[in-house]
C-alpha cells in the first residue's frame, strides 16, 4: 500500500523527504534531469553524484548506476523519466531495493501523464508527479507522490518569497546558458504552505485538465508528425510532454524559429561539470540535438504549421 500525500509544488514533497532522512549518503540522480531538482539537494544539504543517460532510453543509464552502487553506499536513487517517456526499469528497481534496503528510491514521474491509480508497486519508495507551470496537466500548482507506508512522510514548512523563487530560477539558467559552475546561496525560494485543494477536488481538476491537454496535444502533434520528416522525429512514447526532434544544427534552427516570431525551447542540458563533477557524453549530445516543439494550450494548430515550415526550410 502507499500513502497519497499533497503540497503546493512536487520539489516540497522531495524536499520533505530528504530533509527528514537527514542521511549524509549521496543520491544518484540522472544528468539530464531539471536543474532545479539538484537545487533541491543544495537547499536539503544532500550530496549527490550524476549518471549519464542510456541511448537506449534516454533515462538514467541503469548499468553506470549498478557500477557506482557496487563501488560505493549511497542514500538514494531518483530516476527520471526523460521528456516523459513512461516506461520503467522494473527488474533495477527490484534488485536496487532487494540488494541496498536502505536506500531511499524515487521514481520521478513530473513529465508524464499524472496517474492518480497507480499499479501498487513494492519495487519504489515514492511516485512522484506534478501539475505545476509546463506540465501534461498544468493546473499552475500541485505537485502530490505515492509514498510507501513504510515510510513515515512529515512534510517540511518553509518561509517564502517569490522574489528569491524567481533569483534562484535566473541564477540556475544563467550557469546552464553558459555552462559555467553553479554556485549555491541558500534563500527562501521553495514554496511549501500554500493551500491546495483536497484529494477529491485535485483529482477531478486533473482529470479534467488532462482530458483538454491530451486533445489539443493530439492535434498539435499531429501536424508536427505530418509536416516533418520521420528520421529527426523521437519515438512516439517521448512526444507527450512536447514533440521533440533531432536536428544536426540545433542553434541555427532555434535561431530560425525565433526570428520568424515563434518559440520552441531546449530542454534538458547535461548538469555534469555544472552542477556536480563528472562528464556525461550522451546527455550533452542529446541536449545539444533536441529541440522541444510546444503542444500545450498556449501554441495553435497554425503556430505549429508555421514552426514546420521554418524547419524544413532550415533543414536544407
Amino acid at each position: 500500500m502507499m500513502q497519497i500525500v499533497q503540497a503546493p509544488r512536487a520539489l516540497a514533497i522531495l524536499y520533505s523527504l530528504l530533509a527528514q532522512r537527514a542521511d549524509s549518503r549521496p543520491w544518484l540522480l540522472p544528468a539530464n534531469i531539471c536543474p532545479i531538482v539538484p537545487v533541491t539537494f543544495f537547499k536539503a544539504r544532500v550530496p549527490f553524484e550524476l549518471v549519464d543517460i542510456s541511448t537506449e532510453t534516454l533515462h538514467m543509464d541503469v548499468e553506470q548506476a549498478r557500477g557506482r552502487l557496487k563501488r560505493k553506499r549511497y542514500g538514494g536513487i531518483l530516476y527520471a523519466h526523460t521528456y516523459g517517456e513512461p516506461s520503467t526499469p522494473h527488474d533495477f528497481f527490484g534488485e536496487v531495493k532487494s540488494r541496498y534496503p536502505d536506500l531511499l528510491l524515487v521514481d520521478d514521474r513530473c513529465l508524464c501523464l499524472p496517474d492518480l491509480k497507480p499499479a501498487s508497486s513494492a519495487e519504489v519508495d515514492v511516485m512522484l508527479y506534478s501539475t505545476g507551470y509546463a506540465k501534461i496537466v498544468d493546473l499552475g500548482l500541485g505537485g502530490y507522490a505515492f509514498v510507501s507506508e513504510g515510510l513515515d512522510y512529515q512534510p517540511a514548512h518553509l518561509p517564502f518569497a517569490p522574489h528569491d523563487h524567481d533569483q534562484i530560477e535566473k541564477a540556475y539558467k544563467q550557469t546552464v546558458q553558459n555552462h559555467i559552475w553553479f554556485v549555491y546561496h541558500d534563500s527562501n525560494w521553495l514554496e511549501t504552505d500554500r493551500d491546495i485543494p483536497v484529494w477529491y477536488d485535485y483529482c477531478q481538476q486533473i482529470e479534467i485538465g488532462l482530458k483538454a491537454s491530451l486533445g489539443h496535444r493530439g492535434a498539435l502533434n499531429d501536424v508536427y508528425a505530418k509536416i516533418l520528416p520521420a528520421d529527426i522525429q523521437l519515438p512516439g512514447a517521448y512526444q507527450t510532454w512536447r514533440f521533440n526532434i533531432r536536428v544536426k544544427d540545433k542553434q541555427r534552427v532555434l535561431d530560425a524559429i525565433f526570428k520568424a516570431g515563434l518559440f520552441a525551447s531546449s530542454h534538458y542540458a547535461s548538469l555534469a561539470g555544472i552542477m556536480a563533477e563528472g562528464h556525461a557524453p550522451q546527455a550533452h549530445m542529446l541536449a545539444n540535438h533536441v529541440i522541444n516543439l510546444f503542444n500545450d494550450r498556449h501554441f495553435t494548430v497554425k503556430q505549429a504549421e508555421r514552426v514546420c515550415a521554418v524547419i524544413r526550410e532550415n533543414l536544407k
